[in-house]
C-alpha cells in the first residue's frame, strides 16, 4: 500500500506530539510542526520530518506547505490542525489585541493553512482535513471568552466548509476533546498572569480562585491521555464516511446532551456553576 501522509501542527507537546509519534510508528509519513528549535530537533531525532510553523506568521505557513509538497511530490492525504493556546480572562478584561492574537493563532492561521492545502487535495481527488476543536467549541464557560470565541468560529468555519466541499471527496472533521493531559493548562496560567491585571479587576476574588485551580496539581478526574485523541483521529482519517464530529471525555458527551435538552436559562445556570 502507498504510504499515507499527514501534516500535524502544534507538535511540541501534548496531543500533537503524541499523535505525530504514534502515527509515525504506524507507518504514516508524518510532517510535524513546532515553533521552538529544540522541539523540532527532538522530533527529527525520532525520525519525523519536523518543520517550523507559527500560525501567526503567514510566511511560515507558505514555507511549511512548500516543504511538505516537495517531500511528497505534490500530494498530501491529511491535515490535522491542532496547535492552539488559551488566553484566560473575563471578556471585559481582555484587550482587543489579546483577542486578535488569540484568533491569529487559533483561527486565522488554521484557515490560511487549510486554504493552501485544499488545492492539492482537489487535484488528487481526495483528502481529510481534521480540526482539533474543544468542548468549548459548542458551549461557553466564564473567563474563557477569547478561547471560546475562537473555537466557536472554528466550528462555524468547518461546518460551512463541509457543505461547500460536498462531492469533492475532501472530508472536514471536528474533534472535540474535554480535558486532555498536556501543558495546555500551564501555558494558560502563564498568559493569565502575564496579561490580565488581576488586582484591578472586578473579578479579583474569582480570579484568585481560578488561578489556584490552574496552579493546582490535583488531577481532573475526567482527564484523559492524548491517546484518546489519537483513537478518534484514526477514525477521522480512516473511516469510509467519517462523522462530522468526534467527542472525547465523559463531560463533553454529557454537556452535548444537556445542550440539546435543556432550556437556555437552565444550561446557563449549569455553566455558571461549573465555570470558575
Amino acid at each position: 500500500m502507498t504510504q499515507q501522509s499527514i501534516l500535524i501542527t502544534g507538535c511540541s507537546t501534548g496531543i500533537g506530539r503524541h499523535c505525530a509519534l504514534r502515527l509515525h510508528e504506524m507507518g504514516w509519513q508524518v510532517f510535524a510542526t513546532a515553533r521552538r528549535l529544540d522541539d523540532l530537533e527532538d522530533l527529527r531525532n525520532k525520525g519525523i520530518t519536523a518543520i517550523y510553523l507559527d500560525y501567526t506568521e503567514p510566511q511560515s505557513i507558505s514555507a511549511c506547505v512548500e516543504v511538505v509538497l516537495n517531500h511528497t511530490g505534490g500530494k498530501l492525504d491529511a491535515l490535522f490542525n491542532n496547535g492552539a493556546y488559551a488566553q484566560p480572562g473575563a471578556v471585559e478584561d481582555l484587550t482587543t489585541n489579546m483577542l486578535r492574537e488569540q484568533f491569529e493563532a487559533n483561527f486565522f492561521g488554521w484557515h490560511e493553512l487549510t486554504r493552501q492545502i485544499i488545492p492539492t487535495m482537489r487535484a488528487q481527488g481526495r483528502g481529510r482535513i481534521v480540526h482539533c476543536s474543544s468542548v468549548l467549541g459548542f458551549v461557553p464557560l466564564a473567563f474563557r471568552g477569547a478561547y471560546v470565541s475562537s473555537k466557536f468560529a472554528l466550528e462555524g468555519l468547518a461546518d460551512t466548509m463541509r457543505l461547500e466541499l460536498y462531492g469533492s471527496n475532501i472530508d472536514i472533521v471536528l474533534i472535540e476533546p474535554g480535558s486532555i493531559t498536556s501543558n495546555f493548562r500551564e501555558n494558560a496560567r502563564k498568559r493569565f498572569v502575564d496579561n490580565i491585571n488581576i488586582d484591578r479587576s472586578v473579578y479579583r476574588d474569582r480570579y484568585q480562585n481560578r488561578l489556584a485551580k490552574l496552579e493546582s496539581d490535583a488531577p481532573d478526574r475526567f482527564e484523559l491521555a492524548p491517546e484518546a485523541v489519537l483513537q478518534k483521529l484514526l477514525l477521522a482519517l480512516t473511516a469510509e464516511n467519517p462523522k462530522p464530529r468526534y467527542r472525547i471525555t465523559i463531560p463533553t458527551h454529557i454537556v452535548a446532551y444537556l445542550k440539546r435538552i435543556l432550556p437556555g436559562r437552565s444550561l446557563d445556570a449549569l455553566l455558571r456553576k461549573n465555570g470558575d
